[in-house]
């Protein structure tokens, strides 16, 4: 057994680097041969310095300092602490990911530094009270989608919602949809799946977390002849509601381009009015969403044309009025 822990130690010493150290925390020959005799192993400093020479061949950066000893750390990894940082952060806010799927993944994540880096990305979790799914399933359901998308076939699967007692309630009184599926994307802090209805020649979407039962059929996809843009038709719909697309004239005051390039991207044209506003023309669905998005920003914004989506805007605007009569 100890011979065979003997073959191990390259690879329990490139754990130790790996785990123990970073650019502020830094190890010596002495602190590795300890360390690998709490595993059972025995080695002297020739072997380390051989067995360090080789992990360097091997591509790990190990680098060293001297002071009144040399000590060695692990210089840089495939992902530094800012970048790991912002996959905590990602993962803790994504509503689409449960708490306990956060809590794995984040401890996960943990692992692709040194300890001590580790207690830094713990101390910037913060998963209670944050609005998440309930549904565990979500995990299986990407995979089995990306599944699907890659063999070139229709999925079926349940689609639910929750009523006011937090109890599924589904879709077709519990029947199947079959779909096409074309790509997967995360909006409003939402997993969605898009996929195309060649009956109307258009796409539709379903949040990944309110699906069942996914599984794929021997039918192939039925997809459009044109290429599918996923960034103009996150443009064009807003919070994943559908409607019917439209060219759309918007008034703005001029302190608000931030937000148009925001939404709608810096390669939108714009064109002068006067000294405080511009207008631009986009095509998005011109859903109840899209117009709540224009009340938001009061009187800054104001839909020019079409008649018929201005007409949508005052009759909104009446109906909420006279709620508060």
């Amino acid at each position: 057994m100890k011979q065979s822990h003997q073959k191990l130690k390259m690879m329990y010493l490139a754990k130790i680097l790996m785990e123990k150290t970073d650019e502020d925390h830094t190890i010596t020959v002495p602190e590795m041969i300890a360390e690998l005799s709490k595993l059972g192993i025995s080695a002297e400093r020739k072997s380390i310095y051989d067995d360090l020479e080789y992990l360097q061949l091997f591509g790990l950066d190990i680098c060293s300092n001297k002071t009144r000893t040399t000590n060695y750390y692990i210089a840089s990894r495939d992902f530094e602490l800012p970048e790991l940082k912002l996959l905590v952060d990602s993962v803790q806010a994504s509503k689409f990911i449960t708490r306990k799927k956060s809590m794995e993944l984040i401890s996960k994540i943990e692992k692709l530094t040194s300890h001590e880096n580790a207690k830094k990305l713990q101390r910037q979790v913060f998963i209670t009270n944050r609005v998440k799914t309930l549904n565990e399933q979500i995990y299986y359901n990407v995979d089995k989608i990306h599944d699907a998308i890659a063999a070139n076939k229709q999925i079926t699967f349940k689609y639910f919602n929750l009523d006011v007692n937090k109890k599924k309630v589904y879709r077709k009184d519990g029947g199947l949809y079959t779909e096409s599926p074309v790509s997967l994307t995360w909006d409003d802090e939402n997993y969605y799946l898009i996929t195309y209805k060649a009956k109307y020649d258009s796409y539709t979407h379903y949040r990944v977390d309110k699906m069942e039962m996914i599984e794929l059929t021997e039918s192939d996809r039925i997809l459009p002849q044109k290429s599918f843009d996923l960034s103009e038709y996150a443009k064009t719909t807003f919070q994943m509601f559908g409607g019917e697309e439209t060219s759309v004239e918007i008034q703005f005051d001029n302190k608000l381009v931030g937000v148009v390039y925001d939404r709608f991207g810096t390669d939108i044209p714009i064109i002068r009015k006067d000294d405080e506003h511009f207008v631009c023309r986009v095509n998005v669905a011109a859903s109840t969403q899209f117009l709540s998005w224009v009340i938001s920003f009061g009187n800054r914004v104001k839909i020019i044309s079409p008649e018929n989506v201005r007409a949508d805007m005052a009759k909104l605007l009446s109906d909420i009025s006279q709620m508060y009569q």
